[in-house]
């Protein structure tokens, strides 16, 4: 069921929208690409301030609590004050968090600075899919915007290693995060200029987040995407570890995150056009390609998880990108049609959320690394992929059951 209304804006408004759309998701790819107090933080943990391996994961799982609970706020945010207010709020509250970086040295100030990092650094996703979906009239334009989102996403966070690298290696950690500050104030400014400066209508009806929770499509679809995140954001949080326990310095990280991103550049386009097509429908069911994606994100990361080469490190980013663009794909799909009026950011802030319950794991994958080797880091990988594989069956059936609902909000 399309719970969205055929647009009645005259054409010229339309396009208007489109055009902060377009604005919204290249600044998605600006701000992802000068992330660097995310992508850099288990090296500047565990090497750059001389903390070691765990200490490297604990902060990335610091940072995980706090993404998870910043996405909850951020889809508030969104939908009870506007997404400009939301938006230049929580990008200026996220460049104050990267500059605590840059004097942060023992390890309780860094752990709890990852914490405010966590809250700030995705609070972006949000605002982006409101905007998106109030935009665009069509499920398959939605769709396209919404995955176009998290392309722009995959190729910044490809560009933040490669451009990170090479600056960590020749000006050092402190001024990544300087330059992730300005990105993020940069960012601020765009949407401020960008977005209306108004909040949502006064007669949309509101909708919590405990009646979001009813419904058991988002249920399983949180589900699968915490396991298949975890594969997939191990490219930034698993990667830095197993890279570390090999002694390769930060450059080799970012010739991986090179590697990722030709194959983002080179592979999502025609994968979106098998995909999504260029009419007003999606060709395939979401959910077939939800767990197809999943499958591949395993294959991946369990590939990366017995590597010890720059060389293996890259194949193993570039097997991780079919699958990240058929996730993004069925959950851009899932996000524009599920979500009810005046609540696209609590949708998306649980999908974001669920991918920050991803980021928790970095400290068990680094016991484990220590515990058991690669090959249980690989075991618990794989079971993380199938897992969301197994997951996409109920999630198909609750759709076939929300189909004869259409009074779910009522």
């Amino acid at each position: 069921m399309d719970t969205h209304a055929p647009a009645s804006t005259a054409v010229p408004l339309e396009q208007t929208a489109r055009s902060a759309v377009r604005t919204l998701i290249i600044g998605s790819l600006l701000v992802k690409a000068g992330g660097f107090g995310w992508d850099f933080l288990a090296y500047y943990v565990g090497d750059g301030t001389g903390h070691g391996t765990t200490a490297a994961g604990g902060a990335l799982t610091a940072f995980g609590i706090g993404w998870c609970l910043g996405q909850a706020s951020a889809g508030a945010l969104t939908d009870r004050l506007g997404q400009r207010t939301a938006l230049v709020t929580l990008m200026i509250l996220s460049a104050g968090a990267c500059l605590a970086l840059t004097i942060a040295t023992s390890l309780p100030a860094l752990l709890a600075v990852a914490v405010c990092l966590g809250l700030t650094m995705e609070a972006h996703r949000p605002a982006v899919s409101a905007a998106i979906n109030e935009a665009i009239p069509s499920e398959a334009g939605r769709t396209r915007a919404q995955t176009w989102t998290y392309f722009a996403s995959n190729v910044g966070i490809a560009v933040c290693g490669g451009a990170g690298g090479y600056l960590a290696h020749h000006h050092g950690y402190r001024a990544l995060f300087v330059v992730n500050a300005v990105v993020c104030l940069a960012f601020a400014l765009i949407a401020r200029r960008t977005l209306a400066p108004r909040p949502p209508a006064a007669d949309t009806p509101r909708v919590t987040y405990r009646q979001i929770w009813s419904d058991p499509t988002l249920r399983w679809i949180t589900l699968v995407a915490v396991c298949s995140m975890i594969c997939a954001y191990g490219l930034v949080s698993v990667l830095p570890l197993l890279m570390t326990d090999d002694n390769l310095p930060a450059t080799a990280f970012g010739a991986a995150m090179v590697a990722n991103t030709i194959a983002v550049l080179v592979l999502t386009p025609p994968l979106m056009r098998l995909l999504v097509g260029r009419g007003d429908t999606v060709r395939f069911p979401f959910v077939p390609v939800l767990a197809t994606g999943s499958a591949i994100l395993g294959l991946g990361i369990t590939i990366a998880a017995f590597q010890h080469t720059v060389t293996g490190y890259a194949i193993a980013a570039v097997v991780l990108v079919p699958g990240e663009v058929f996730y993004s794909v069925a959950v851009g799909a899932y996000i524009s049609t599920a979500a009810p009026s005046g609540a696209t950011g609590r949708y998306q802030a649980v999908i974001s959320g669920a991918t920050a319950l991803a980021s928790l794991p970095p400290l068990g994958i680094a016991l484990a690394l220590e515990a058991g080797g690669r090959p249980l880091v690989a075991i618990l990988l794989a079971a993380s992929a199938a897992l969301a594989g197994l997951a996409c069956i109920p999630l198909a059936r609750s759709l076939r059951a929300r189909t004869t609902d259409t009074d779910h909000w009522s």
